[in-house]
């Protein structure tokens, strides 16, 4: 498969924040933010397979700056990595102050997504190929990321093994 650059899979997605969006801090809500970043990564994993994705993990996700009502909130997202049928997307999410101009990196997060045919049995995917400077320092370290990945979900089926599915009530 030949490779697809990384600006074939970016999306960009800006949005307000309003008072629904907002926790008891007067901050946008951090579970508000996630279902953003998972939409906006899901149609970039989407334009780089051109097939139909799910969600594999939210690797993480750092709530670094928080963002207010006075904010607007500009997520960009892009894959940065594959594997086999795997893709790592990043999410660079910027705030706004829309009065002032002043942006900041507000959060940050990688997600993986797998590439599933009409049958639902993982696909191919191609390799990225990143051109710009961002683009390849986050592929570079992709590999890394993946194998922590990788044992992350064993130590998580590990656990789920002696976890129980009674109801304690």
């Amino acid at each position: 498969m030949q490779a697809k650059p990384c600006r074939e899979s970016r999306v960009v997605k800006t949005s307000r924040v309003f008072p629904n969006d907002v926790n008891d801090h007067n901050t946008l809500f951090g579970g508000k933010l996630m279902s953003d970043i998972d939409m906006t990564a899901s149609i970039s994993a989407t334009r780089h397979s051109r097939a139909s994705v799910v969600t594999a993990s939210t690797d993480s996700v750092a709530f670094l700056e928080p963002i207010r009502p006075s904010d607007s909130v500009c997520l960009e997202s892009f894959v940065t990595w594959t594997g086999r049928s795997s893709m790592e997307v990043f999410v660079k999410v910027t705030a706004e102050d829309l009065r002032s101009g002043e942006r900041r990196i507000a959060a940050t997060a990688f997600l993986t997504f797998v590439a599933v045919d009409d049958g639902g049995r993982t696909m191919q995917v191609p390799p990225v190929l990143p051109e710009s400077d961002e683009e390849r320092k986050l592929n570079a370290s992709g590999d890394e990321r993946a194998e922590h990945r990788r044992m992350h979900r064993a130590q998580s089926q590990e656990m789920a093994k002696y976890l129980t599915t009674s109801r304690p009530w």
